[in-house]
């Protein structure tokens, strides 16, 4: 899985922030994720909150599982690497 296929954005909204992957190539889609506050380092892979993508996804779960835990691991190291919120 090309991690550069995954874009994050963090957008505030009405006291906190809300933590969005993207995924910029077929399939499209977008994971909002939390922190995972049981996590050792208080963020981990990152608790799926909500996902969108198109109706044509239905059928290969497996397919969409890598692709899934590839976004939840590009959440863990983008979020390694931002020490301005902690």
């Amino acid at each position: 899985m090309n991690i550069s296929h995954f874009v994050r954005i963090d957008r505030g909204h009405r006291g906190s922030v809300r933590h969005y992957v993207v995924h910029t190539h077929d399939p499209k889609f977008t994971l909002e994720l939390e922190p995972d506050r049981d996590a050792p380092d208080r963020v981990g892979r990152g608790v799926i909150k909500r996902i969108c993508v198109p109706n044509s996804w239905g059928g290969d779960y497996s397919q969409y599982n890598q692709i899934l835990s590839a976004a939840q691991d590009f959440f863990a190291q983008s979020e390694a690497g931002d020490t301005s919120r902690r």
